[in-house]
């Protein structure tokens, strides 16, 4: 027998040993992998602060709980006279002691779980500086101290009532067992346990007990009146967000009333429980329901009666304290304001002086660019360039603009019958290079100027790619395994494939242990029976670099759109971090976000060879990420550490920009009248996008332009947004972002004269509708297999004008991998428009620069010789080749286009011969 209870016990300890490694792997991988990327501490963290506050909290609690239930027993014994051997008793309160333990250790977690990090944040919190109108308390209060409050208050309600439960089971239990044992109960007559006698003795003895658990409850619901009076400052109104003059003359004070009530509800029910007064004991409960009732009739009233007939003198501070915290939240007070002319009195010589601005004006389209890069530069279908990035680059000594992206390797595109687990885990690692071209220009089929192509990466200078290699990127998703004996494939290479075994720093080594690990982790035994995995192999988790800061820092809301950037040669990520809450007093929310503060206070670098992650604080003043600073020293670096290839391609977040621009659109007004009012509302304004069969009203999108500020002499990279009236499409103002320098984080709005017509791009799309010469010819272009694409219409501030540019498109149909070219560019200038096959001929036409130039160049004898026989020859051949060159792509409108033109020349040359 001795025998098969140690087999036994041997079974249950392997069991448990077994159980503990299984629920422990996922926490074991965890650690290893933040311990690969530098960042255990913030691992830890979570851990060490419950260990550090859950042992004191479950010491105290068995401490207390023990007592307190060894005082109930005591009562009980007392009450029925219940008396016990010592020994008897010793064995009950061991018994009563684990229980306590049990319980005491569900209450731990539930506390630890629920408060560690806001209490992490409480003692770590950094002052706003700023005071609320109403209680004048720091915003920090808000944001760092209240939810511990808040917190403590739903965690006590919870605890609360699991200690009633407790209790009451505790005495059910004892009333039960010993109440039966010794017939106590017991009803002699009818042979059967009395329930009634049971309740009756129940509610006498434990009346006591329940009264101090209802009076903890009125307590805790006074601290919850007390949340409230701080939650009017995050009220939704029709008027304002925030307090309103309702809610500080009577909500307010509903709310104080009733917390105070709460409290003598306390009292009075404990008093009530020991004198067993009923009574007594709903007094309480009936004046907070009298409270409560009488308080809606009376906000209602107030609402109605008083602050509805004189609502803008009656809510008028109000007003402005929704502005001000509003404009505070969303850091809208440093935007500088200008006026802007928008003289349109640009002539040819200031087209030449904003030589930089003409030439880096995107006459591509980031849409069909991506199309086009995946057409022209994915090689293989299991390569996919996933996004088209915006960035600036000196190329050839010219500060350019350009569009980028990485040739990352789709595992998902893979042939059914490659995606075997060796390809997806060990052969198909990583993707190879990148594309980038000038946004200002095509070749001359209209497709993007690629300066860096082709597999290995080929062009420019500063542009070189020494390690093109991309293990961490946006559709990374999956994990791998490097340096197995299999080589892996690096990219194709004529009829073979060029292989590589990685050289890189990243990874977690596969030593036997860990080979169990993720086997037990992946769900499959393949990585720990595979004879191509050696000790020298590593595995590598966690790629998809969004999710792999996330991962690191889930505090942060982060941009979905990583950008990529070129640097000494290697290929890095940057992604945009914000902090962020929904407890800025009085500060309106986004529309459909919960936040209602937001500073764009991180960027994020990515290896994407290494996987290194490195966050940089670039915003030094914002409380929040200092608070995170505080909590993780180790976390974030200063910016100044960036290295200066990176920091000079760091831009101002579009999607911060875009949150601040909608803000701004309607709290650019201060003053409480007119926004009461809604006089001054601005809207982003709309353009028109698509195909003709699918054009469609929309935004115009935030873009990235190089261009010239009016008051500045050099040009920068500055990200801009046009707005016009709410539900009209003149143009009323434009808001910029500096991205270059000290000047970096700028913000500026340029404000139009208001007794001045300028157009919108609305009714620019609608002049060039309606141009007889531009709809005709795209009507033309529209047929015969051909799909014409209007791009984005660019707002482009010169000097002190406004000039409009959109690219036009055209797209074959009926194909799986059509391409999108550009075809013409329609420019727009205050009564002209045009559009030409480039940009530099519709400049030409609005502003005579061919002219100039020519004037400038040729001599009389030079000029004599224009339009000569052997010129329109010359034209007339080109003009045939285009022809031929359209047949062949079986673009028949331009065919046509062209054999038109070539009509007109010759017969031209015909009447010149003729005459001769």
């Amino acid at each position: 027998m001795k025998g098969k209870k140690r087999k036994t016990f041997m079974r249950i300890i392997i069991i448990a040993i077994l159980f503990i490694f299984f629920a422990s792997s996922d926490f074991i991988i965890q650690y290893q992998w933040f311990q690969e990327v530098g960042y255990t501490q913030v691992f830890l963290k979570g851990l060490i602060t419950k260990i550090q506050i859950g042992i004191p909290i479950f010491v105290l609690l068995t401490i207390i709980l023990y007592i307190y239930f060894v005082i109930l027993k005591t009562i009980y014994n007392k009450k029925l006279r219940v008396f016990f051997s010592p020994e008897k008793n010793k064995k009950e309160n061991r018994w009563l002691l684990l229980g306590v333990i049990i319980l005491c250790l569900f209450f731990t977690i539930i506390i630890t779980s629920n408060l560690w990090y806001d209490l992490l944040e409480f003692i770590n919190s950094t002052d706003f500086s700023i005071k609320d109108p109403v209680f004048h308390k720091d915003m920090s209060f808000y944001i760092f101290q209240l939810p511990l409050i808040e917190q403590i208050y739903s965690t006590g309600l919870i605890i609360l009532i699991f200690m009633t439960m407790a209790s009451l089971g505790f005495y059910i239990f004892l009333l039960i067992r010993n109440g039966t044992k010794q017939g106590i109960f017991h009803n002699k007559k009818e042979d059967r346990i009395d329930l009634k006698y049971i309740l009756q003795e129940f509610f006498s003895l434990a009346s006591k007990q329940l009264a101090i658990m209802v009076g903890a409850f009125f307590l805790i619901l006074a601290l919850g009146y007390y949340i409230k009076t701080f939650g009017i400052l995050f009220t939704p109104g029709n008027l304002v967000y925030g307090a309103g003059y309702t809610d500080i003359h009577i909500t307010l004070w509903i709310y104080r009333i009733s917390m105070i009530i709460a409290v003598i509800s306390a009292v009075l029910i404990i008093i009530a429980g020991y004198r067993k007064k009923l009574k007594l004991a709903l007094v309480g409960p009936i004046c907070l329901i009298g409270v409560g009732i009488l308080g809606n009739i009376i906000s209602f009233g107030v609402q109605n009666l008083i602050v509805s007939p004189n609502e803008l003198v009656k809510e008028q501070p109000y007003i402005q304290n929704h502005i001000n915290y509003t404009r505070q939240a969303y850091d809208l007070n440093d935007i500088e304001r200008k006026q802007f002319p928008a003289k349109q009195d640009l002539n040819a010589q200031d087209i030449k002086e904003n030589e930089i601005t003409i030439g880096n004006i995107p006459i591509n389209d980031y849409k069909p660019t991506l199309s086009m890069y995946n057409s022209l530069q994915g090689f293989r279908r299991y390569y996919q360039f996933y996004d088209i990035d915006i960035d600036r680059y000196l190329i050839n000594g010219d500060y350019t603009q350009v569009f980028l992206s990485a040739r990352e390797l789709n595992q998902e595109k893979m042939d059914e019958n490659s995606k075997t687990w060796i390809n997806q885990h060990l052969k198909y690692t990583h993707g190879f290079g990148a594309a980038v071209s000038p946004v200002n220009r095509v070749n001359s089929s209209g497709q993007p100027d690629l300066v860096i192509k082709d597999i290995p990466p080929q062009g420019v200078e500063e542009l070189k790619i020494t390690e093109p290699r991309i293990y961490f990127g946006e559709m990374t998703n999956n994990n791998v395994i490097t340096n197995a004996r299999i080589k892996e494939f690096d990219y194709p290479k004529g009829d073979n494939n060029a292989e590589y075994f990685y050289t890189g720093t990243a990874g977690i080594s596969l030593n036997w242990f860990n080979r169990f690990l993720f086997a037990i982790h992946e769900g499959s035994p393949r990585i720990l029976l595979s004879r191509d995995i050696t000790s020298d192999s590593k595995i590598l988790i966690n790629r998809n670099i969004v999710e792999r800061v996330q991962k690191i820092a889930p505090f942060f809301i982060y941009d979905e759109d990583p950008y990529l950037v070129i640097d000494n040669g290697k290929l890095y990520w940057i992604i945009d971090a914000f902090t962020s809450s929904d407890r800025y007093a009085y500060s309106q929310p986004v529309k459909e976000k919960s936040f209602n503060y937001i500073r764009n206070s991180v960027k994020v670098v990515v290896d994407a060879f290494n996987g290194d992650v490195t966050f940089y604080q670039i915003d030094k003043e914002d409380p929040i990420i200092n608070t995170y600073g505080k909590i993780y020293p180790d976390l974030l670096k200063n910016i100044e550490e960036m290295p200066k290839g990176i920091r000079d391609h760091i831009r101002y977040s579009q999607k911060y920009f875009d949150i601040q621009s909608q803000i701004y659109a309607t709290y650019h007004m201060e003053n409480p009248t007119v926004f009461y009012n809604k006089e001054d509302v601005w809207q982003i304004a709309t353009q028109i996008y698509g195909t003709a069969n699918q054009e469609e009203d929309q935004k115009v999108e935030s873009a990235y332009i190089i261009m010239q500020d009016p008051d500045k002499e050099e040009e920068e990279f500055m990200l801009m947004v046009p707005y016009t009236p709410r539900e009209r499409d003149n143009m009323v103002s434009w808001l910029a972002a500096s991205n270059d320098g000290e000047d970096y984080g700028k913000l500026i709005v340029y404000k139009f004269p208001k007794q001045k017509l300028v157009y919108g791009p609305m009714q620019i799309e609608k002049r060039i509708d309606q141009d007889t010469e531009i709809s005709k010819e795209l009507t033309l272009l529209d047929q015969q297999g051909s799909n014409v694409i209007r791009g984005n219409l660019l707002t482009i501030p010169i000097e002190q004008s406004i000039l409009f540019v959109e690219p036009i498109y055209i797209q074959s149909t009926g194909e799986d991998n059509n391409l999108p070219e550009v075809k013409r560019v329609i420019i727009a200038y205050e009564n002209k428009i045009t559009m030409k096959e480039t940009l530099e001929q519709g400049l030409n036409e609005i502003f005579g620069i061919q002219e100039e130039k020519q004037q400038e160049k040729e001599t009389d004898s030079e000029k004599m010789m224009k339009g000569t026989n052997q010129e329109l020859i010359l034209q007339a051949n080109e003009l045939f080749k285009k022809a031929q060159e359209a047949q062949k792509q079986g673009d028949w409108g331009k065919y046509g286009e062209f054999l038109k033109e070539l009509q007109e020349i010759l017969n031209e040359l015909e009447q010149m011969v003729s005459e001769s």
